[in-house]
């Protein structure tokens, strides 16, 4: 397992969601990836991709009009 890291800052969506998509699909099931961005939407957006494509969302939060998000990849349903 290793922890990853993804700055999405200054994209709009759907571009969080998109890369977020292509970052896992170079990682291995029970890697983490921490993703940066400042669309507000990615609280929503990256959990629902998440939900349908089997990961795991482990935290979320906002900051200083970042969002942070770190999900646990998980083999894809």
């Amino acid at each position: 397992m290793s922890h990853h890291q993804l700055d999405a800052r200054r994209m709009f969506c759907p571009m969080p969601v998109i890369r977020t998509q292509n970052k896992i699909k170079e990682l291995h099931p029970g890697d983490t990836l921490e993703i940066v961005c400042t669309d507000p939407g990615a609280l929503s957006d990256i959990p629902a991709w998440c939900r349908i494509n089997g990961h795991t969302v482990l935290e979320m939060h906002e900051h200083n009009d970042e969002v942070f998000l770190t999900i646990e990849v998980c083999e894809e349903i």
